[in-house]
């Protein structure tokens, strides 16, 4: 990737667009025993400034795993945009009222029924040092032809725009 500085601000508009678009991702955290855990999860502010923010349960396995092993990974699909985002990054915990606030949605009750007078609600809050994307503009009938032409042809298809960024 060019260090150029207009470059690198364009490459992380770009995965704060695309994590915009997908909201829904799935955060891995390495468990107690060593194994890599993912589950999905709500992206609850779409405004990524190199910080991911999510609800969850003090007493939740993902908040002790990051108690134990703050480094995770979180994954964004959009099928419907061809493009795909993975984030790595810190995770903790916050507790941070004003923030919740400001993040609350309505359709939290589901899993948070008390709304921010849920005991044991607290945030996530991951904060990237890197994110990698692909996002490929053509429609899946189009990449799936252009899969189809490598393998007659032997050539790679046309790759898809991909670029890494620092935080």
């Amino acid at each position: 990737m060019s260090n150029d500085p207009t470059s690198v601000a364009d490459a992380r508009a770009r995965v704060t667009e695309l994590i915009r678009a997908a909201r829904i991702c799935m955060l891995t955290t390495i468990a107690l025993d060593g194994r890599q855990v993912s589950r999905p999860m709500g992206l609850q502010e779409a405004e990524f400034d190199g910080d991911l923010w999510f609800f969850a349960y003090t007493d939740s396995a993902k908040l002790r795993q990051i108690r134990v092993n703050p480094e995770v990974n979180v994954a964004f699909s959009d099928q419907r945009h061809n493009s795909w985002v993975s984030v790595s990054g810190t995770a903790s915990e916050s507790s941070d009222t004003e923030r919740a606030k400001r993040l609350w949605n309505p359709l939290l009750k589901t899993w948070f029924p008390d709304g921010l007078d849920t005991p044991g609600l607290t945030l996530i809050k991951v904060h990237a040092s890197s994110a990698e994307y692909w996002d490929s503009p053509s429609s899946t009938v189009v990449n799936l032809l252009g899969f189809a032409k490598a393998a007659v042809t032997g050539r790679p298809p046309s790759p898809s725009e991909n670029r890494e960024v620092t935080y």
